[in-house]
């Protein structure tokens, strides 16, 4: 029997609180209801609130201050960080468009020898390859490639694919809780023009990313190519310096 996805409830109470962020229900220096609050509004457990608070910290869009509480920052709206896992649907309506999401294809295949060596496969093992366009307004901004490995899906491997592939992995009980990303500048061959509707040789911005689930297993390889016009990608840097040093 195939069981129901359950909703990732960290991803939908952090979605909502950035919406409410960018819809003006907190302005830049407001401070965040405390977690108790947070947690009767979205019924939900403070440790939840906190992992979902944690990621818009990592983004920027929060910041903690010791004993005060939380408070919201003045960002760029168009700049998002690859620290937390953000869905694009709430970066594309934070850019002030209207997302949405088209399915190319879905299909069982055997593993390449790249994707089962980032997800820790035999080779030639089954995985479902989910291939999608990202729209901003109706025109394509993210062109993606999921790889997933068969055996975690079981029968629902062979259904059809859920709008969420996080919400897919948390219904097997592999859901994904961290990613290692790979951003490589690139131009847009003659197929990648064509899907993102730019010129041949616009420059795009792609990234290679391995999921992992709690315990630290890969469940997912995706390559993602952007449009890098719409908002950009950033990283979130921090400086370690070893002991004796000073750093330059």
């Amino acid at each position: 029997m195939t069981r129901k996805p359950r909703p990732n409830l960290p991803d939908r109470v952090r979605d909502s609180l950035l919406s409410d962020l960018f819809s003006n229900v907190y302005a830049a220096g407001d401070r965040l209801p405390n977690e108790d609050e947070l947690a009767a509004r979205f019924e939900v457990s403070r440790a939840t609130i906190r992992e979902a608070v944690r990621g818009l910290v990592e983004a920027g869009y929060l910041v903690r201050r010791h004993g005060s509480g939380t408070f919201v920052t003045a960002l760029p709206r168009h700049r998002h960080t690859l620290n937390a896992n953000l869905s694009y649907t709430a970066m594309i309506r934070e850019a002030g468009l209207e997302p949405g999401r088209r399915l190319i294809r879905q299909l069982l295949r055997p593993a390449t020898s790249d994707e089962a060596a980032a997800l820790a496969l035999a080779p030639a093992e089954p995985v479902l390859l989910v291939e999608r366009i990202r729209t901003a307004d109706g025109r394509p901004v993210v062109y993606s490639t999921d790889r997933i490995p068969a055996a975690l899906l079981g029968e629902a491997a062979g259904g059809a694919v859920t709008p969420s592939l996080y919400e897919l992995l948390d219904g097997v009980g592999r859901g994904v809780r961290s990613a290692l990303a790979t951003l490589h500048p690139v131009v847009a061959d003659t197929r990648l023009a064509r899907l993102l509707h730019v010129p041949v040789a616009s420059p795009l911005q792609k990234i290679e990313q391995v999921h992992f689930d709690e315990l630290g297993r890969p469940v997912m390889f995706s390559s993602e190519w952007h449009v890098p016009d719409v908002f950009v990608l950033s990283v979130n840097r921090v400086r370690d310096v070893p002991a004796g040093e000073t750093g330059a």
